[in-house]
């Protein structure tokens, strides 16, 4: 329990192993993946957490969810993706990994890469290219911003694949395209 304005809560920790004992997989992640990144939670909160109360109903499945919660997600829908990409059997991607040049200068930060493979993935919401996470820029800018940045990756010999909301049901189509992408790297 905590204090927030004078009245008793329970901890941000407790939260996220109370909902994933009860909620399916994929929401048990995206709420952990957010809870993890916004307020600086660990695996092992989350674990000391759940075995304050190791009998409760769910609790083996909380720690499979909590096992599989990762803060480097930083949107639903890069969580989301995450989990479809392991449901389906797709190597575990690194995520937030940083491409550089051959001087070591930044050139990107990707959602996901495969770098034993060269392919990195990018999940695109609208927000994206709206004023909401670029406030000074126009939204034809941001589009062409994102585009210079696909082609300086593209410069680096990389595969980049792009998914959206739609995209992740069903993502049989996008786990295609993932392999497709893997055997064109291994050919």
């Amino acid at each position: 329990m905590t204090i927030v304005d004078g009245m008793r809560v329970l901890s941000a920790a407790r939260t996220v192993v109370d909902l994933a004992r009860t909620v399916p997989f994929e929401e048990a992640v995206v709420i952990g993946d957010a809870a993890m990144h916004s307020y600086r939670l660990t695996t092992e909160d989350l674990l000391e957490a759940l075995d304050r109360w190791p009998r409760r109903p769910g609790a083996a499945k909380a720690r499979r969810a909590i096992a599989f919660m990762d803060a480097r997600s930083e949107s639903p829908g890069e969580s989301r993706s995450r989990v479809r990409m392991h449901l389906v059997g797709l190597p575990e991607p690194e995520l937030q990994h940083v491409i550089a040049d051959a001087q070591g200068n930044f050139i990107a930060r990707v959602d996901f890469a495969l770098p034993e493979f060269g392919i990195v993935g990018e999940f695109d919401g609208r927000a994206k290219y709206t004023r909401l996470l670029r406030p000074h820029t126009t939204p034809a800018r941001a589009v062409y911003e994102e585009k210079l940045r696909e082609d300086a990756l593209r410069a680096r010999t990389l595969q980049v694949l792009r998914w959206t909301w739609p995209d992740l049901n069903p993502f049989h189509p996008t786990a295609t395209r993932w392999r497709n992408a893997i055997t064109r790297a291994t050919r």
